[in-house]
């Protein structure tokens, strides 16, 4: 049976229910009596037969069965879960980019559902959901006490029915509702443009796709500014990048790397850890790389950053990332359902892991929340110069040529202004590219 590697954000976590009273001598034990594995599973079938029989209604004995499984697997780490036939199939769908939604990847914390990112051009994105925010309730109905999956269950709906969601969002003094339409997800996982000489590789997600989109769109893009030697560097944006395939990750890695190793692996059994190294051949052709990081790039996306700010290849700016730093195998199991199970952590070249800790940047650069319409100042109102004066004189030191140019070199430094009012940690990036551009090459 094919198992799936995962470097991605998700999993339960397991509820502890207590009673106050105990009937009959279903859990007497003798105080120092060593249990078996067979005593215990004996147990379990004597719990299950008493809940099967004498339980106030009557209930489905293939969900008990699951719900049993589930709580043995969410009881180890949050991103260990038992997944039922239907899930299963969304997650295999999930990894070939498209499937139905919200646009969300979400983890649980303190009992809440908590977002770790919305996905580019999702309905959530377009709500304006953000990395960080707790889900409190979905149409009115408390998810606490919710094992994620169930709170998932409750997100999910036909597409084109609306869904409203109560989040709690840091800096915000009351929960508040938000309206979202829900939709077919369909993932591109890597967007690409240009901005001046500089390539921006807009990576969303880890799938099947992954690579092959970025190799194709980087190509696009450096022919459309006219070839590598037009191009000052590249920026790889990795937020909100929730992770997904470890194999895609380490390609992307491999793509700007020429050798040395892109992370390793190590389980249980020191004997079942792996190592991947990267292959000759750089897509940037040893160009300047910068890698936009924040609180929303987890797993694959660590991968990634920590292996480009490893090997200094790339100068990683932005806010710490989210700090998962375990593998998860996806298994098949018989009737079609599947086990995702933590079988490994990973480590960077530097043998570092990032579990908890998450990708320090280089360079940290907050984004700037966007402020009222009626905050912002329009300062161009006011802004005159010897030019708008009448009867002015003209420049007669310069050809029609160099005030083109210089025309020209103006439109792209007020362009880079308005990228920082929209984008600021974007325009960092590429002021940084401008930066090395300026100084040349570097013996």
């Amino acid at each position: 049976m094919k198992k799936l590697v995962l470097a991605a954000v998700g999993g339960t976590l397991a509820g502890v229910v207590a009673t106050t009273q105990f009937v009959g001598p279903l859990l007497a034990q003798e105080a120092n009596r060593p249990t078996s594995v067979y005593e215990q599973l004996d147990l379990f079938g004597d719990i299950f037969e008493r809940i099967r029989m004498q339980y106030v209604e009557e209930v489905e004995e293939g969900d008990l069965i699951e719900a049993a499984i589930n709580g043995m697997l969410t009881s180890l780490d949050p991103h260990s879960s038992y997944l039922p036939p239907d899930d299963a199939a969304d997650m295999r769908v999930q990894t070939r980019g498209e499937f139905g939604g919200l646009g969300i990847e979400v983890t649980q914390e303190d009992g809440f559902v908590k977002v770790v990112s919305p996905i580019d051009g999702t309905p959530a994105d377009a709500a304006g959901i953000e990395a960080g925010d707790f889900i409190t309730h979905v149409d009115g109905e408390s998810v606490l006490g919710l094992t994620l999956d169930q709170a998932v269950d409750l997100m999910r709906g036909p597409v084109g029915s609306e869904i409203i969601i109560t989040v709690v969002r840091e800096g915000e003094d009351e929960p508040f509702d938000v309206s979202i339409i829900r939709d077919t997800i369909r993932l591109q996982a890597v967007r690409t443009r240009t901005q001046g000489e500089t390539v921006v590789l807009r990576v969303t997600t880890f799938n099947d796709q992954t690579y092959p989109n970025l190799s194709e769109g980087l190509a696009e893009r450096v022919e459309e500014i006219g070839g590598i030697d037009a191009v000052n560097g590249f920026v790889l944006d990795l937020r909100n990048n929730p992770g997904g395939l470890l194999t895609q990750a380490i390609r992307v890695s491999d793509a700007f790397l020429e050798k040395g190793e892109i992370v390793s692996t190590r389980g249980r059994n020191p004997a079942d850890g792996d190592r991947y190294n990267a292959t000759a051949g750089d897509l940037a052709q040893g160009k300047p790389i910068v890698v936009l990081i924040n609180g929303g790039s987890a797993s694959a996306s660590e991968i990634v950053a920590g292996a480009l700010q490893d090997h200094r290849r790339a100068i990683v700016v932005g806010t710490k990332s989210f700090g998962k730093g375990s593998v998860q195998t996806v298994m098949p199991l018989r009737g079609d359902g599947a086990m995702r199970l933590t079988t490994a952590r990973y480590y960077t070249p530097s043998g570092r892991s990032i579990q908890s800790l998450g990708v320090s940047p280089d360079i940290v650069v907050e984004q700037p929340r966007s402020r009222p319409e009626d905050e912002e100042e329009d300062n161009g109102l006011l802004s005159r110069s010897e030019a708008d004066l009448r009867g002015s004189l003209d420049n007669d030191s310069l050809t029609e040529d160099e005030i083109r140019q210089i025309e020209e070199d103006r439109a792209k430094a007020e362009a880079a202004a308005a990228l920082r009012e929209e984008d600021y940690q974007l325009a960092y990036a590429i002021d940084i590219l401008k930066g090395l551009s300026a100084l040349g090459p570097q013996d």
